[in-house]
């Protein structure tokens, strides 16, 4: 294993964990999935116990198998669409800093998930111990990642996103 293996395997695991965390807690968390779903309602995200269930089990899958590095560049998609409908729905009227509620992590999340699926996912990762080599590198690992990710998350908000009207 190099250097950049052991780098690459760091962030994969680092990125996914916290996503799946991040899924774990709407699961079993808080008001779990009954609390996210009335929040996702909120913001207009709706039906909010679809997207609550949809957030949920993405974040843990997409975190688990980014983590592994399994199917990487399709995991990093995944990535990507969570955090543009994240960054889209609670955090762009926040401006851009984590401290003020803002799309930093998010940026940070999805672009962190891109590199490792441009990069690939090293030697010490699934992909590579089951198909011999990283999976879909390099322009196929950018469009699979970033460009499939964005344009599901997109789909998403223009299929599902009803933000209430703000009385004037």
């Amino acid at each position: 294993m190099t250097a950049m293996d052991m780098g690459l395997a760091l962030l994969r695991i680092c990125l996914g964990l916290t996503m799946a965390a991040h899924g774990y807690g709407k699961l079993m968390r808080g008001g779990r999935i009954p609390g996210t779903a009335g929040w996702f309602d909120s913001i207009g995200m709706r039906p909010g116990l679809m997207h609550a269930w949809l957030a949920a089990l993405t974040e843990v899958g997409a975190g688990v198998l980014f983590a592994l590095g399994l199917f990487t560049p399709f995991a990093a998609a995944a990535f990507v669409s969570l955090m543009l409908v994240a960054a889209w729905t609670v955090h762009r009227s926040h401006g851009f800093f984590i401290a003020g509620n803002g799309w930093e992590y998010n940026l940070i999340l999805a672009v962190g998930a891109v590199s490792i699926a441009v990069a690939g996912a090293g030697q010490f990762s699934l992909d590579h111990l089951i198909f011999g080599h990283d999976i879909l590198t390099g322009w196929a690992g950018f469009v699979i990642s970033a460009v499939l990710g964005a344009g599901a998350g997109v789909a998403l908000l223009a299929a599902y996103y009803r933000p209430a009207k703000v009385a004037s």
